[in-house]
């Protein structure tokens, strides 16, 4: 699997989204990276339990706990990413578009103890190479995959957008909508408007966009799509005081 293959993603709100799969190389070093950071972890625990002449089989278990559900904690807490993949700009995310749950990341977690831990990671290595849609047999079964972040997160690319103090929404029904479906809008809105293939795709994607948003607050607009879901984003923050 090269680094350059891509997923669609349709979303709950049947909008197509383009993710770029993570890479092989990516996943292994996210692995790494996680794998050392246990190790550091056990090494500073078990010398300050010597330090402290603590010995038990008790604090044994309590000091593994933490590494042996590492990877299902994490991911459940920081949005489906590790130590290791927030360094590699990498995470795992629903196929259908979806939020994962903690049942999709306990499931994928349990399978990986299987496919690369039995298996020291032969069994994951070569279902990622087969599949073609950066899945292991415990993304299979949860019906997730990895992909790489773009870049760097910036105000524009969170749910967050910078609104006036004495800015007055326009759609007061704006804060029933989900922060999924913000981090929709804003996704289609970053599409390049520059490049011309993606115009006509970019025009059609906020006209339907614009359309469902309509429909699920019950209201009507004769604004353009764009400057509508502009518009939804800035009353969704205000309404929310999130900025």
């Amino acid at each position: 699997m090269n680094d350059m293959e891509t997923i669609a993603i349709s979303t709950t709100q049947n909008i197509d989204l383009e993710y770029e799969l993570a890479g092989v190389g990516d996943r292994v070093l996210a692995a790494l990276i996680d794998i050392t950071a246990q190790a550091a972890y056990l090494l500073l625990m078990f010398f300050f339990a010597m330090i402290a002449g603590v010995e038990s089989l008790w604090v044994s278990v309590v000091i593994f706990l933490p590494v042996f559900l590492y990877e299902v904690l994490m991911e459940s807490v920081f949005n489906g990413q590790t130590l290791g993949k927030m360094s590699r700009r990498i995470r795992v995310i629903q196929v259908s578009g979806a939020a994962p749950t903690v049942g999709s990341y306990l499931l994928r977690w349990l399978i990986r103890m299987l496919e690369v831990s039995a298996s020291f990671g032969s069994v994951a290595l070569l279902v990622l190479l087969i599949n073609g849609k950066g899945q292991r047999l415990g993304d299979l079964a949860a019906g997730t995959t990895v992909v790489r972040l773009r870049r760097a997160v910036g105000l524009d690319e969170t749910i967050l957008t910078s609104v006036a103090e004495n800015y007055r929404p326009q759609f007061l029904a704006a804060d029933r909508l989900t922060e999924r479906d913000i981090e929709i809008v804003k996704e289609v809105l970053r599409t390049n408007p520059e490049a011309e293939d993606t115009v006509a795709i970019r025009n059609r994607l906020e006209e339907k966009l614009q359309a469902i948003i309509e429909k699920k607050l019950d209201i009507q607009s004769n604004m353009p799509a764009t400057l509508f879901l502009e518009t939804i984003v800035k009353d969704y923050n205000s309404l929310k005081g999130r900025l």
